[in-house]
């Protein structure tokens, strides 16, 4: 099982033990981690490896913003670094109280990547018609992503699991 991060994260896949299925051949991909875990999981298929599930927690779905939201996140994050990602993380455990995490240094061009990011429907179904299980987890106290917009989208090529309480880290307190 491999594990994808999170956008500015590392070693988060403790919050997530509960659902993850521990397999040589699982992904699995938190937020942006989801976009980096589905893309792995198209070169694995593509050339001839064995995947048997990929699992989505959370993943990065702004595709129904508009574009004046992206501009926002993108001007702030380089006017104050920090003060965004203080407050990006904030709002990931909302409304619950915030955890201490694990950073790594993050690039403009991976939250650009994030926010830009359109879920393939072509490539969904192949996988889908590969034998891939692809599992997408969201909680409905997400302020992250678009929750309704990734419910309506993803329901079509995956198992939904849909935690009414849960913040963007799945967590219900």
């Amino acid at each position: 099982m491999k594990f994808y991060s999170g956008f500015s994260l590392t070693n988060e896949e403790y919050l997530f033990n509960e659902y993850v299925h521990k397999s040589d051949f699982t992904l699995c991909g938190f937020s942006y981690g989801a976009i980096r875990a589905f893309k792995e999981a198209l070169k694995r298929v593509e050339s001839g490896k064995r995947l048997d599930r990929i699992q989505l927690f959370s993943p990065a779905f702004f595709e129904t913003k508009e574009e004046k939201f992206k501009r926002v996140q993108l001007r702030s994050y380089r006017a104050n670094k920090a003060l965004y990602m203080q407050e990006f993380v904030k709002s990931c455990f909302a409304p619950y109280n915030t955890k201490v995490l694990e950073h790594k240094e993050t690039a403009l061009e991976e939250l650009q990547e994030l926010l830009e990011y359109v879920w393939d429907v072509e490539k969904l179904l192949f996988l889908e018609s590969r034998g891939v299980k692809i599992e997408v987890y969201l909680g409905g106290k997400d302020a992250i992503i678009d929750v309704a917009g990734a419910r309506d989208f993803f329901i079509n090529f995956a198992t939904l699991t849909y935690i009414k309480d849960a913040n963007h880290f799945l967590q219900l307190s």
